[in-house]
Protein backbone atom coordinates (compact mmCIF):
# COMPACT_ATOMS: atom_id res chain seq x y z
CA UNK A 1 0.00 0.00 0.00
CA UNK A 2 0.95 3.33 -0.77
CA UNK A 3 0.33 5.73 2.52
CA UNK A 4 0.15 9.55 2.98
CA UNK A 5 0.97 10.88 6.16
CA UNK A 6 -0.34 14.81 6.05
CA UNK A 7 1.26 17.11 9.01
CA UNK A 8 3.38 14.88 9.71
CA UNK A 9 5.64 17.10 12.20
CA UNK A 10 8.34 15.07 13.00
CA UNK A 11 7.85 11.84 11.43
CA UNK A 12 6.83 10.40 14.70
CA UNK A 13 3.47 8.53 13.03
CA UNK A 14 5.29 7.69 9.90
CA UNK A 15 8.21 6.12 11.28
CA UNK A 16 5.51 3.72 12.94
CA UNK A 17 3.85 2.76 9.61
CA UNK A 18 6.96 2.88 7.30
CA UNK A 19 7.99 0.06 10.45
CA UNK A 20 5.58 -2.51 8.09
CA UNK A 21 7.50 -3.79 5.29
CA UNK A 22 4.54 -4.21 2.89
CA UNK A 23 3.85 -0.12 2.50
CA UNK A 24 5.47 3.15 1.15
CA UNK A 25 5.17 6.24 3.18
CA UNK A 26 4.87 9.63 2.02
CA UNK A 27 4.87 11.86 4.79
CA UNK A 28 4.52 16.07 3.97
CA UNK A 29 4.68 18.47 6.26
CA UNK A 30 5.21 22.67 5.82
CA UNK A 31 7.88 22.77 8.42
CA UNK A 32 11.56 22.67 6.83
CA UNK A 33 13.25 22.05 10.10
CA UNK A 34 10.91 19.47 11.21
CA UNK A 35 11.16 18.10 8.19
CA UNK A 36 14.60 17.68 8.07
CA UNK A 37 14.60 16.23 11.75
CA UNK A 38 12.57 13.83 9.96
CA UNK A 39 14.90 12.76 7.52
CA UNK A 40 17.54 11.86 8.95
CA UNK A 41 15.40 9.13 10.56
CA UNK A 42 13.79 7.66 7.52
CA UNK A 43 14.46 4.18 6.48
CA UNK A 44 14.05 2.65 2.51
CA UNK A 45 10.37 2.74 2.52
CA UNK A 46 9.68 6.68 3.71
CA UNK A 47 10.22 9.76 2.22
CA UNK A 48 9.18 12.86 3.33
CA UNK A 49 8.16 15.94 1.45
CA UNK A 50 7.45 19.85 2.14
CA UNK A 51 3.96 20.93 1.46
CA UNK A 52 0.49 22.02 2.71
CA UNK A 53 -3.10 20.51 3.44
CA UNK A 54 -4.40 22.56 1.76
CA UNK A 55 -3.14 22.39 -1.59
CA UNK A 56 -1.59 18.65 -1.80
CA UNK A 57 1.13 18.35 -4.31
CA UNK A 58 -0.05 14.81 -5.41
CA UNK A 59 -2.23 13.55 -8.24
CA UNK A 60 -5.53 12.00 -7.75
CA UNK A 61 -5.90 8.89 -6.37
CA UNK A 62 -2.49 8.46 -5.71
CA UNK A 63 -2.31 6.73 -2.75
CA UNK A 64 -3.97 3.87 -0.89
CA UNK A 65 -4.92 5.35 2.28
CA UNK A 66 -4.41 8.77 4.08
CA UNK A 67 -3.55 10.17 7.17
CA UNK A 68 -3.78 13.55 9.38
CA UNK A 69 -3.10 12.90 12.90
CA UNK A 70 -3.69 16.39 15.09
CA UNK A 71 -2.45 18.31 12.21
CA UNK A 72 -6.12 19.57 10.80
CA UNK A 73 -6.73 20.97 14.01
CA UNK A 74 -4.46 24.06 13.29
CA UNK A 75 -5.48 24.62 9.87
CA UNK A 76 -8.26 27.11 8.87
CA UNK A 77 -9.12 25.92 5.82
CA UNK A 78 -9.84 21.97 7.25
CA UNK A 79 -13.19 21.67 4.74
CA UNK A 80 -10.50 22.80 1.89
CA UNK A 81 -8.23 20.07 3.29
CA UNK A 82 -10.08 16.97 3.89
CA UNK A 83 -11.19 17.83 0.29
CA UNK A 84 -7.56 17.75 -0.88
CA UNK A 85 -7.43 14.11 1.36
CA UNK A 86 -9.90 12.75 -0.44
CA UNK A 87 -8.82 14.13 -3.91
CA UNK A 88 -5.73 12.20 -3.48
CA UNK A 89 -7.00 8.89 -1.69
CA UNK A 90 -7.99 5.71 -3.36
CA UNK A 91 -9.52 4.02 -0.67
CA UNK A 92 -9.53 5.12 3.19
CA UNK A 93 -8.90 8.32 5.08
CA UNK A 94 -8.16 8.96 9.00
CA UNK A 95 -8.31 11.74 10.88
CA UNK A 96 -7.03 12.52 14.41
CA UNK A 97 -8.76 15.47 15.57
CA UNK A 98 -9.01 16.92 19.04
CA UNK A 99 -12.12 16.23 20.61
CA UNK A 100 -13.81 19.38 23.00
CA UNK A 101 -15.83 17.12 24.89
CA UNK A 102 -13.15 16.11 26.65
CA UNK A 103 -11.25 15.88 29.96
CA UNK A 104 -8.54 17.53 27.72
CA UNK A 105 -10.15 20.19 25.97
CA UNK A 106 -10.91 21.01 29.63
CA UNK A 107 -7.38 20.97 31.05
CA UNK A 108 -5.59 21.80 27.97
CA UNK A 109 -7.90 23.39 25.49
CA UNK A 110 -10.17 26.25 27.22
CA UNK A 111 -9.73 29.85 26.29
CA UNK A 112 -7.46 29.35 23.56
CA UNK A 113 -5.70 26.82 24.20
CA UNK A 114 -2.24 25.94 26.24
CA UNK A 115 0.86 24.88 25.38
CA UNK A 116 1.04 22.95 22.77
CA UNK A 117 -2.63 23.59 22.02
CA UNK A 118 -2.70 27.19 21.89
CA UNK A 119 -4.56 27.89 19.03
CA UNK A 120 -5.94 24.67 17.74
CA UNK A 121 -9.21 23.72 16.66
CA UNK A 122 -11.42 21.67 18.66
CA UNK A 123 -14.66 19.36 17.49
CA UNK A 124 -17.01 17.39 18.18
CA UNK A 125 -17.58 13.89 16.43
CA UNK A 126 -20.75 15.90 14.57
CA UNK A 127 -18.33 18.67 13.43
CA UNK A 128 -15.63 15.98 12.57
CA UNK A 129 -17.92 13.64 10.73
CA UNK A 130 -19.47 17.06 8.99
CA UNK A 131 -16.00 18.03 7.24
CA UNK A 132 -16.63 15.22 4.78
CA UNK A 133 -20.29 16.52 3.84
CA UNK A 134 -20.50 16.50 0.43
CA UNK A 135 -17.43 14.45 -0.68
CA UNK A 136 -17.05 11.30 -2.36
CA UNK A 137 -16.73 9.17 0.62
CA UNK A 138 -19.05 6.18 2.56
CA UNK A 139 -19.20 5.12 6.28
CA UNK A 140 -17.86 7.98 7.90
CA UNK A 141 -17.52 6.79 11.86
CA UNK A 142 -16.08 8.74 14.47
CA UNK A 143 -14.52 7.01 17.83
CA UNK A 144 -12.53 8.54 20.62
CA UNK A 145 -9.25 7.67 22.31
CA UNK A 146 -7.30 8.56 25.45
CA UNK A 147 -9.89 9.90 27.99
CA UNK A 148 -7.59 10.38 30.85
CA UNK A 149 -4.61 12.57 29.20
CA UNK A 150 -2.37 12.30 32.23
CA UNK A 151 -0.59 9.20 30.92
CA UNK A 152 0.11 7.98 34.71
CA UNK A 153 -0.23 4.53 35.19
CA UNK A 154 -3.45 4.96 37.30
CA UNK A 155 -4.24 6.55 33.71
CA UNK A 156 -3.50 4.02 31.67
CA UNK A 157 -4.82 1.22 33.83
CA UNK A 158 -8.72 3.41 33.49
CA UNK A 159 -8.64 3.52 30.16
CA UNK A 160 -9.58 -0.42 30.04
CA UNK A 161 -12.75 0.79 32.42
CA UNK A 162 -13.98 3.31 29.82
CA UNK A 163 -16.44 1.95 26.97
CA UNK A 164 -15.28 1.66 23.41
CA UNK A 165 -18.22 3.57 22.16
CA UNK A 166 -17.37 6.35 25.16
CA UNK A 167 -17.56 9.99 23.44
CA UNK A 168 -15.13 11.80 25.61
CA UNK A 169 -11.79 10.59 24.68
CA UNK A 170 -9.69 13.70 24.24
CA UNK A 171 -8.41 12.49 20.67
CA UNK A 172 -11.40 11.69 17.62
CA UNK A 173 -10.51 9.60 15.65
CA UNK A 174 -12.17 9.93 11.92
CA UNK A 175 -12.31 7.12 9.52
CA UNK A 176 -13.76 7.32 6.05
CA UNK A 177 -14.09 5.28 2.57
CA UNK A 178 -13.62 6.97 -0.20
CA UNK A 179 -16.80 5.93 -2.43
CA UNK A 180 -16.36 2.97 -5.25
CA UNK A 181 -18.15 5.07 -7.60
CA UNK A 182 -15.16 7.98 -7.37
CA UNK A 183 -12.54 5.23 -7.67
CA UNK A 184 -13.83 4.10 -10.68
CA UNK A 185 -14.18 7.78 -12.34
CA UNK A 186 -10.69 8.31 -11.49
CA UNK A 187 -9.41 4.95 -12.72
CA UNK A 188 -11.20 5.54 -16.08
CA UNK A 189 -9.44 9.20 -16.73
CA UNK A 190 -6.36 7.24 -16.32
CA UNK A 191 -7.01 4.49 -19.04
Amino acid sequence: DRVLDVGAGTGWFSRRLAAHADVHVTALDPAQDWLRFARQQASANLCYVAGRAESLPFPDAAFDVTISIAALCFIAAERVAVAELVRVTRRRLGLGLLNRRSLLWRAKGRDGGQGGYRGAHWHTCAEAQALFHGLPVERVRCRTAVTFPTGSRWARLAEHLVPAQAPWGGFLLVVADVSGSHRASHAAQHH
